[in-house]
């Protein structure tokens, strides 16, 4: 018995540029507004719907099958979606004009489409040719930078409800050519749509990189920005074994916090119930940036009450989030530096060092946790919360790739081993330690005292 009234497959299969593919073809697009219909003629939980590779008709793409029928249907476009859902889905009525019928011709066609695949591949390998999943892997910057300049230039925001290239170059104030080689890009990426030579931002774009929008994560982003800058010096850094010096402007603080805060927003809450909290009072983070954890604590232990301990020029940004949430009766803040800074002993329930250890050597670190097991009462918790790498450091894959980062951006930090931290914790003199995995790049360590 199917648990689901109807199962849908979609093709979104991805092929080298130029091969016909669903995806080429929009199947995206189709699969989105699948979901959106499905929604709102409320049949969500009645079913299911899964994207997959190819079906091997892929000139009559975008293609989907629905079952139990085992319905094909072909070159869908999203105006198509609401009667397939409305008719089919609904009424049990095939949308027979969107209908192919399976026959030997399809078989024909699908065995025809796989062999020419296969000998394509089959002659690239004998070539000599670099595979496309390396060739794509090197040249993925190219889309990452197209971005990140957008960002800074703050096209989305200059797009608006939309406009001419030569309207968005004068708001940008850039050359209409090069500003619309870079539009151009960015309708390609799905970033912008074009229609009879106006430029509109898509949904995502909208909510999301054009500044005051309500969940706007241009600055944010634009820390990538800065990011991208140091690792353009990573062959040097490398040779030389540190970070490259390169100046930092006056805005690389904010756009620095606001990262961190629009990362934090998203796992503050699953870290909480990952250290399970019970009755805690007096909690202390260092580093605490934006203050997003410490908001997302005490809101957790009506009771808990944080400190905060940042450099001076970080707090500003620090109070207002706090002012913001409502809880400056709560969390307060100080000045200082996490290595120096005066730490009353035996006073926290709680320590946070929350994405802080990975910028420091093995030596400050087996510092900072020392100070932490200081100024922890009895039965207190260290929480570390990091890109925390396997024994053989060759994975996860992100906190591998966040190794460098750190190479290219701090003095001697790194991405650390489990089995580095066990080291550290118990040197410190913490009791027992244990590493807890939650969804996502960043795992925790706690340690009792």
């Amino acid at each position: 018995m199917e648990p689901f009234r109807h199962h849908l497959f979609v093709c979104t299969q991805e092929k080298a540029e130029g091969v016909p593919c669903c995806s080429a073809a929009s199947s995206f697009r189709v699969l989105d507004a699948l979901h959106r219909e499905l929604g709102s003629q409320g049949l969500s939980d009645d079913v299911q719907v899964s994207s997959c590779g190819c079906l091997g008709i892929c000139d009559s793409g975008p293609v989907m099958i629905v079952y139990p029928e085992g319905t094909w249907y072909a070159k869908l476009v999203p105006n198509d979606v609401p009667e397939i859902v409305s008719s089919h889905l609904k009424e049990g009525q095939k949308v027979t004009r969107l209908e192919r019928i399976p026959d030997a011709g399809m078989k024909s066609e699908i065995l025809d489409h796989r062999t020419k695949y296969l000998a394509m591949l089959k002659g690239k390998d004998a070539a000599g040719v670099l595979p496309d999943d390396i060739h794509d892997m090197i040249r993925s910057f190219m889309p990452s930078r197209a971005v990140l300049t957008a960002l800074e230039l703050d096209v989305f925001t200059a797009v608006g409800k939309g406009g001419t290239a030569q309207q968005i170059a004068a708001k940008i104030q850039a050359a209409v050519r090069a500003t619309e080689m870079l539009l151009n890009v960015l309708v390609s990426l799905k970033l912008l749509e074009k229609h009879d030579g106006t430029y509109t931002n898509t949904a995502v774009a909208a909510r999301f990189l054009v500044e005051g929008s309500p969940d706007s994560a241009r600055t944010a982003q634009l820390h990538m920005a800065n990011m991208w800058r140091r690792w353009s010096k990573l062959t040097e850094a490398v040779r030389t074994g540190t970070a490259v010096e390169s100046a930092r402007d006056n805005g690389w603080v904010t756009s620095f916090i606001a990262a961190m805060d629009h990362t934090a927003r998203g796992r503050a809450r699953a870290v909480a119930q990952a250290v399970e909290l019970n009755g805690e009072t007096r909690m202390l983070d260092l580093g605490g940036g934006s203050g997003a954890y410490s908001i997302a604590f005490v809101k957790a232990v009506p009771a808990l009450h944080s400190e905060i301990v940042d450099l001076p020029e970080v707090l500003p940004i620090t109070q207002e989030h706090i002012r913001q949430a409502g809880l400056s009766d709560r969390i307060t803040t100080r000045a200082g530096d996490m290595l120096t800074v005066a730490l009353a002993p035996a006073s926290y329930d709680l320590v946070l060092l929350s994405a802080i250890c990975h910028m420091f050597s093995p030596e400050e670190n087996q510092q900072l946790l020392a100070r932490a097991y200081a100024a922890l009462a009895p039965q207190g918790r260290l929480v570390i919360s990091d890109f925390i790498l396997d024994a053989d450091k060759t994975s996860p894959r992100f906190a591998t790739l966040f190794a460098l980062n750190m190479l290219v951006g701090t003095r001697a930090g790194a991405s650390y081993s489990e089995p580095e931290y066990e080291e550290w914790l118990k040197a410190a003199g913490f009791a027992s330690s244990k590493r807890i995995r939650i969804p996502g790049p960043v795992n925790l360590m706690i340690a009792t005292k």
